[in-house]
């Protein structure tokens, strides 16, 4: 039996933006992903999140969910808009929510999870400045994040900055799969190195409060990188993948530095960096209490002539999700033991894991999951026996606690361990909530 301490935190995790609704009320304005979901083309089947999972109005049903469960800690994150809904407006209002949130967590033994930044800048900032793309995005989030401290105060045990600093950078600005909907690998490395060094600041200012139990810390995206052949090529492919993937977020948090070759790689075609100032780097490598790691699948990788990078997906042979991404629990592994070696001895936390699949109500009105259960324990066998080995993990987050709009993706795809029917609102727990429940109660494994 695979054992987990009785300090061993089981957590969920969800987004304001993909479960919240209320889009208009209680004195939020747009965020730049109500804009994107706005136009055609952006968003899977046109879903858009107006109502979503309608947690604003249902989050007491949620949490006693939560409780039903035995979940210790939840992971949610603040809707910036909602507590400045315009340029240096206050809005109380939108605060409120969050305080009745915490309590209501409070009052069923949960602990309060909250992620400053989950992707859902305010417009009137995009508007303002072009969002992160401006260096006084720098400043707008500081005040955002001092006024959250001010208000919240210690009944937050885990403070988490930002959220996959890369999808809002690349995916936002590079690609365009993502709010606001550039197309620009440039603008993509400039609204990164804002956003890190939102982060730095946000961390500095935290440091100015006597908060006597919280922690701070950074949630990245990791996706370990392996060659699709032995060829020197495929090799090297993988390595400049996990330079855009991985180190160019890890190696600034942790070395106060950027990957040197990825430097020079970019420079090439991009120009110099001289959205880079002194002190910059310092500022964002100021230490963090613990590290929050989002794990899904590895990638495989393959040279290619044909990207500026030289590197192209490959496709594996392994199971795979609805998201089409691979099902590799050693990778995790890999994943863990490499930051251990090269990057921090401070706590890590897995703040998000999950695995979206084809959920239905079956005859019996139940929803059998039993690919995700099998997901689930089986990259948590892979903690219990990393934290065996003295690896830290504090702590785990399923993504997510129920069904959400999976941003682009819409409503299509389900991560949840509780289903929702998005018709009536109506929550019903998956295989796979009771599962996590008998885990959270036992705080134990069985090895396959």
């Amino acid at each position: 039996m695979l054992k987990f301490g009785k300090d061993f935190i089981f957590g969920v995790s969800t987004s304001a933006y993909q479960i919240e609704g209320a889009v208009a009320e209680g004195g939020r304005s747009p965020s730049i992903w109500d804009i994107f979901s706005r136009t055609p083309g952006n968003i899977h089947g046109e879903d858009i999140g107006d109502v979503a999972c309608d947690h604003y109005h249902r989050f007491r049903e949620d949490v006693a969910l939560m409780a039903e469960i035995g979940i210790d800690a939840y992971r949610f994150s603040i809707s910036w808009p909602r507590i400045f809904p315009e340029k240096g407006k206050y809005n109380p209002e939108g605060m409120e929510f969050y305080k009745k949130l915490i309590d209501e967590l409070s009052k069923k033994g949960i602990k309060a999870t909250v992620t400053l930044y989950h992707w859902d800048m305010p417009e009137w900032l995009y508007e303002m400045c072009g969002g992160w793309l401006n260096r006084d995005s720098v400043k707008w989030f500081k005040e955002y994040a001092i006024k959250v401290f001010e208000e919240l105060n210690d009944s937050v045990k885990f403070w988490i900055t930002f959220n996959e600093p890369q999808c809002s950078s690349y995916l936002g600005y590079g690609n365009g799969f993502h709010a606001p909907g550039h197309k620009n690998m440039r603008e993509a490395l400039i609204a990164a190195h804002h956003i890190l060094l939102s982060h730095g600041a946000a961390v500095e200012a935290f440091r100015g409060f006597d908060f006597k139990d919280s922690k701070i810390g950074i949630a990245l995206n990791l996706t370990p990188a392996y060659p699709a052949s032995d060829s020197k090529e495929d090799m090297e492919a993988a390595y400049r993948f996990d330079g855009f993937m991985n180190r160019w977020y890890l190696d600034p948090v942790f070395k106060a530095s950027y990957p040197e070759e990825m430097e020079e790689i970019y420079k090439g075609f991009l120009g110099e960096f001289d959205f880079i100032k002194n002190g910059d780097l310092e500022k964002i490598s100021i230490k963090n209490d613990f590290l929050g790691v989002n794990y899904y699948s590895r990638q495989l990788v393959k040279f290619s002539q044909n990207s500026r990078l030289n590197f192209e997906v490959a496709h594996g042979n392994f199971e795979r999700t609805t998201m089409d991404w691979e099902i590799v629990p050693e990778a995790l592994n890999n994943l863990i033991l490499r930051l251990r070696k090269e990057y921090t001895r401070i706590p890590i936390y897995i703040t998000e894991n999950g695995a979206a699949f084809n959920d239905r109500i079956s005859e019996d009105g139940k929803i059998h999951d039993d690919k995700r259960i099998n997901y689930l324990r089986e990259h948590l066998i892979k903690v219990a026996e990393l934290n065996e080995k003295g690896a830290n993990i504090r702590g785990y987050y399923v993504w997510s606690l129920i069904d959400t709009l999976e941003w682009s993706y819409g409503y299509e795809k389900r991560f949840g361990i509780i289903f929702v029917d998005y018709e009536t609102q109506k929550r019903i727990f998956k295989d796979s909530a009771l599962w996590y429940k008998n885990l959270i109660k036992e705080r134990g494994l069985k090895e396959t």
